[in-house]
């Protein structure tokens, strides 16, 4: 089993370890039987909340909220409601919510993809318009401006070659929800600089990407730092908490030789790039200088940026595991 490697910043500010949570998005079974299956195995009891919302509570691992992923759910139950949530389970994932775990809780958690894929789970490749995926809501190391804008600016510098080096499946490559940000707004981001201020980059955001619909989604952190701002620019409810919201990882939980160890390295791997002043602004440079004033192609990037990575000892392989 491929474990959890550790953040270049496992602690925070506090001194506390950083924790994450974590949603897994699964087909082919419904939400009583997959809540059923996460109290045999994690422990707890699993409470139907509603006719498509089950709760486990006191799993070893917290509180698991399991439900049917669309907004249809939060509307007044009616039996016309229900009959259009039966219909739509054809395409709608069925999605596992934890609450913020630390190391030791995500080892558990990957545990439990076993447990489902005996049971019949499906991801990504058992339909074209599944689209299935692992969100990742990692805790910030701090308030700091750094700890914000350092690991935006990697991810998007290096967004290109996580899609290119580790690819999602097609079939969200075709839905909206994991959109790679516009080039013009990593340009805006790389002009702002590793030592600018969040609220710049809040900024930037909102001007070139108002959308929870990327791979990284900055608006549930932006929303915990200025509330009224993200409120008056998206008319999409945002949770505000102080997590990046990282949504590019797939669910293939039908593979046996997959796990939410490996997608958790393209986080880590992230991580890794923001710590390193050197490397941030070597990609920053040649970044620019291989855009230039305009670029419609986005697969020569993604190639020289490996080549940087690997340079730098930094590769999906390289990454402990």
């Amino acid at each position: 089993m491929i474990r959890f490697a550790p953040l270049p910043q496992p602690m925070t500010a506090t001194g506390a370890p950083r924790r994450v949570g974590v949603e897994i998005e699964l087909g082919g079974l419904d939400e009583a039987h997959v809540a059923r299956l996460c109290a045999d195995t994690l422990g707890g009891h699993a409470v139907q909340e509603d006719s498509h919302i089950w709760t486990v509570h006191d799993t070893c691992i917290g509180t698991l909220e399991i439900y049917l992923d669309i907004f249809l759910r939060k509307v007044t139950k009616t039996k016309l409601r229900d009959l259009a949530l039966d219909i739509g389970r054809e395409v709608v994932p069925v999605e596992i919510v934890t609450q913020p775990l630390d190391m030791d809780g995500l080892v558990r958690l990957d545990g439990l993809n076993a447990v489902l894929r005996k049971a019949g789970a499906l991801g990504s490749r058992a339909g074209w318009a599944f689209g299935f995926g692992v969100h990742l809501n990692v805790q910030i190391a701090s308030d700091s401006d750094a700890d914000i804008l350092r690991p935006l600016l990697a991810y998007a510098l290096i967004e290109d070659w996580l899609r290119a080096a580790h690819p999602i499946d097609d079939s969200r490559r075709l839905l909206p929800f994991t959109d790679p940000y516009p080039t013009e707004f990593v340009r805006a981001l790389i002009g702002l600089g590793p030592d600018g201020t969040a609220h710049a980059a809040m900024v930037l955001y909102l001007h070139h990407t108002p959308t929870r619909n990327r791979g990284l989604d900055m608006l549930p952190i932006f929303a915990h730092f200025w509330p009224e701002r993200i409120a008056q620019a998206i008319s999409d409810k945002t949770s505000a908490r102080p997590t990046f919201h990282f949504r590019l990882p797939d669910c293939l939980i039908d593979d046996p030789d997959w796990s939410i160890a490996q997608e958790w390295q393209r986080w880590v791997l992230v991580e890794r790039v923001a710590a390193d002043a050197a490397l941030l602004e070597r990609l920053s440079r040649e970044w620019l200088d291989d855009h230039g004033l305009l670029t419609l192609i986005r697969s020569g990037w993604a190639e020289r940026c490996g080549t940087i990575l690997r340079a730098a000892g930094l590769d999906f392989t390289g990454l402990p595991g």
